[in-house]
């Protein structure tokens, strides 16, 4: 998670944005290089996703330069722009164009919303961090750090369990409680099963003899009368 200041737009702190998760994933690559199979490019960022809000043409020039891709849509805007002077910021412009109205990013655009979109809306509307009452940049970061953090315990949860949210898992508490009950019956056969074998081990054995004597001598008692 990155905080960046209030005051400054989008369009001016993607770039800071984007330095700051470049060290992150250069830490993932440094863990994950010695891995068969990395769970991160070990190239780096190569793409980068966002709104209409983060759409500049001076961004855009500023993360070409960046060596990555972008996929941002444009804001709609009434006449023709005029280029004269900015010719870099034109070409970075109409590559960015061509790449979002292809399939694959439409694909990705759509991916992000899915996954980013729908986790803000949890964290900042339902979860109620829209606005904060905290003074200082560390201490919100703090705060947004364990809302967030919460956040992806959630999608943790949610792939051995079935369920994300406290909602969720009240819906499935027939799944929970007869889990409950297979484990606890497992539990309990596994110790019926250990007290027979404890038992068994724990009866002595009779010897030949001992077994001749009873069948000589049959017991008075009514009932069988092998002295077993």
């Amino acid at each position: 998670m990155t905080l960046q200041p209030a005051h400054q737009g989008d369009t001016t702190t993607i770039v800071e944005t984007l330095a700051e998760e470049g060290e992150n994933v250069a830490d993932l690559i440094a863990r994950d290089a010695a891995e068969a199979e990395p769970g991160v490019k070990l190239e780096g960022i190569v793409e980068v996703m966002g709104d209409k809000g983060y759409h500049s043409g001076a961004a855009l020039v500023r993360m070409k330069e960046s060596g990555v891709r972008t996929y941002i849509p444009e804001k709609k805007q009434a006449g023709k722009r005029h280029w004269i002077g900015k010719k870099d910021e034109q070409h970075a412009v109409y590559a960015n164009r061509r790449r979002v109205s292809g399939n694959y990013g439409k694909s990705l655009l759509r991916k992000r919303g899915e996954l980013i979109e729908r986790s803000f809306a949890h964290c900042y509307d339902t979860g109620a961090m829209r606005r904060t009452h905290l003074r200082g940049h560390e201490n919100i970061l703090k705060r947004q750090l364990i809302h967030v953090g919460a956040f992806n315990l959630s999608l943790i949860f949610r792939s051995p369990i079935g369920a994300g949210t406290p909602r969720e898992l009240r819906n499935r508490l027939t799944v929970v409680v007869f889990v409950l009950e297979r484990l606890i019956n497992t539990l309990r056969h596994a110790n019926r099963a250990l007290k027979a074998l404890t038992f068994t081990h724990r009866v002595p054995k009779l010897s030949h003899h001992a077994l001749q004597l009873s069948r000589c001598h049959p017991s008075n008692r009514r009932g069988f009368a092998t002295g077993s």
